[in-house]
């Protein structure tokens, strides 16, 4: 992550309002480094958001369900496995390393797979093994991730919802894009594509160029006392958990968040797709899901133009209004109120990204950030992932359409609990830096 203050700096007392900055709004985004940043971002995000798709189809037509849920499954797996691991990588080697090491190795995964698929019929083990290796990368990758935000952006809110726009649209064009590339050609051109997204987001990764004295790519092994007596994995994990565990607000949200998973996000894909489809149609789920991508690019431009004082009660304002996304499924709403329930859904889900991010970004120790931001993922990631595998089962207890009213009421339970841990409602925005 990375502080809105110098390298040298202590980042403000948490819950404390940093001093507003009038020139804030006039420090240039668009400059090399940022450009370089939001092109990797946004050619691997759009590499991600076609892989769904590819998988499901590819995959599926050769081994059927059960081998779309083995594939994606190991993947997530090893992911949450890892991420932890990643995280000290991060903070030990630098972000911007593990990237580009990350993104090479699925370039190594998505290429065989083009290669395979070209060939003929993949045997399972290859699409599972490469799989869990890629899994393995994104686990070496996404914890540097917002490392990297501070190290080229002056305003991590800016940053962050400038790439969530990016992402956003990544989810609208990617499984469109996937689906018209499998139909005109075959599954060997969507992985090939994507080995394609992946190298040259590396070689953007590589081309920044950061300025060692102001902010060095990876913090010395003398800039951590724990390191002095010996960098081992145990203690670099011990002190990332320290430093999340230090920050009320932080795991707070995660353990919220947990439970978030396991009853609203989890379940909401496999049991809103399956209600809407039988009701309206495949086509009505869809446009849904498209809607759904609107509304998070409604929901990162406007984290754009807003600058709350405190980030997370606006984040959690905007996340009440997440509760119309599950409600109008149990409803059994018309297509209309359908489409704009995950309108404001998605704007909802993108303004607290941009809040929280930031807010991790802005409040974390450069140092310890990578670690930090594992643990994060890791809490948030492991509830969804519980959700999905109990979603099904679930349906044996109640209807799909009482089990989303469960959800809709999370949402509105987990909103109050937010607003009531006073760590979360009074954490102050921190001031924007002035050196990149």
């Amino acid at each position: 992550m990375t502080t809105t203050q110098t390298p040298n700096d202590r980042p403000a007392p948490e819950g404390r309002p940093a001093p507003a900055d009038p020139h804030a709004a006039a420090f240039p985004l668009w400059d090399r480094r940022f450009t370089l940043y939001f092109t990797a971002r946004a050619v691997s995000l759009l590499g991600d958001a076609m892989m769904p798709v590819a998988v499901a189809l590819a995959v599926g037509a050769l081994y059927g369900v059960s081998g779309v849920g083995l594939v994606l499954g190991v993947w997530t797996g090893t992911f949450v496995l890892l991420a932890l691991f990643g995280g000290v990588f991060a903070d030990r080697f630098g972000a911007r390393r593990m990237m580009v090491g990350a993104d090479l190795v699925r370039v190594f995964t998505q290429g065989v797979l083009a290669a395979a698929f070209f060939a003929g019929k993949p045997p399972l083990w290859l699409l599972v093994s490469l799989a869990a290796l890629a899994g393995a990368a994104v686990a070496m990758f996404l914890p540097g991730v917002n490392g990297m935000v501070p190290l080229v952006a002056r305003e991590p809110q800016r940053a962050n919802a400038t790439l969530k726009v990016a992402d956003a649209l990544a989810h609208l064009l990617g499984p469109a894009l996937a689906g018209l590339l499998i139909t005109l050609t075959s599954a060997g051109t969507v992985y090939a594509v994507d080995a394609g997204t992946f190298l040259l987001s590396a070689l953007c990764l590589a081309l920044i160029r950061f300025d060692p004295a102001a902010v060095p790519e990876h913090t010395p092994a003398t800039a951590d006392p724990l390191a002095r007596g010996g960098r081992s994995l145990h203690r670099e994990l011990h002190q990332g958990w320290r430093e999340f565990r230090a920050r009320t607000w932080m795991w707070s949200v995660i353990l919220i968040w947990m439970g978030y998973g396991v009853l609203v996000f989890g379940p909401l894909v496999p049991l809103g797709s399956a209600l809407v489809g039988a009701r309206l149609g495949p086509h009505a789920y869809g446009l849904a899901v498209s809607c759904l991508g609107a509304g998070t690019v409604l929901g990162g431009l406007l984290a754009l133009r807003l600058r709350p004082v405190r980030p997370l009660a606006a984040g959690t304002v905007a996340m009440t209004l997440y509760t119309a996304l599950p409600l109008c499924i149990a409803l059994g709403a018309g297509l209309p109120v359908l489409l704009a329930g995950h309108a404001l859904g998605g704007a909802a889900i993108a303004f607290w990204s941009v809040m929280w991010a930031t807010s991790v970004q802005t409040h974390t120790p450069p140092a310890v950030l990578g670690r930090v931001t594992a643990y994060e993922q890791a809490g948030s990631v492991s509830g969804i992932a519980l959700g999905q595998v109990l979603a099904g089962p679930a349906t044996a207890l109640a209807s799909p359409d009482r089990l989303l009213w469960v959800s809709a009421g999370t949402c509105l339970v987990g909103c109050a609990t937010l607003f009531a841990v006073p760590a979360i409602r009074t954490l102050h925005r921190a001031a924007p830096r002035t050196e990149p």
